[in-house]
């Protein structure tokens, strides 16, 4: 696995929090592979709580987690935890897309191991509207006059369809198709 580690408004990422990262996330590359997908890890401090930030990127399946703690150990160790539960959690209905796409998805062969409840089958309720041009500010005041955690638009510059989203540290986020 290709891995990234950044830290940001820290200077606490020291080599044995580094050696920990790497170890656990290559705890992982039994579902991935050693080469097959990219992971990278972001630590950042606000105040007084650590946050540890993971996104697992394979065959176009990204995995994200977001865990805050005391300490950056404690918070690593809970978000592998999340990214382990979503990719068991998921397991079925990720083998059967990626292997659609030609990239298979390697799961421990001992049952046991991952005896965790299939996401059942789901309704998707759909909606549709018209996508009119405005600039990304536009599009988070219209996102709060409607009260929604985010809204898709078209940017009025660049012609693409984007969304803005609010952030749980009451940011907000754009997102723009690559």
């Amino acid at each position: 696995m290709k891995l990234q580690i950044t830290a940001r408004g820290t200077t606490a990422l020291d080599d044995a929090l580094r050696r920990a990262t790497e170890k656990k996330l290559g705890k992982l590359e039994k579902f991935f592979g050693s080469d097959a997908a990219s992971a990278t890890v972001t630590f950042r401090e606000i105040r007084s709580t650590k946050m540890v930030e993971i996104m697992i990127v394979y065959g176009g399946t990204y995995f994200r987690a977001e865990e805050k703690d005391l300490s950056f150990r404690n918070a690593l160790d809970r978000a592998v935890e999340v990214i382990e539960r979503q990719i068991r959690k998921n397991k079925t209905r990720l083998a059967r897309r990626l292997r659609g796409q030609g990239v298979s998805m390697q799961l421990p062969d001992d049952p046991q191991e991952y005896e965790y409840d299939e996401e059942g089958e789901f309704e998707i309720r759909t909606k549709s509207f018209a996508v009119k041009p405005m600039s990304p500010e536009e599009a988070v005041l219209q996102m709060n006059l409607l009260g929604h955690a985010f809204f898709l638009f078209r940017d009025d510059r660049t012609g693409q369809i984007c969304a803005v989203y609010k952030r749980h540290d009451n940011t907000y986020g754009l997102i723009i198709p690559e």
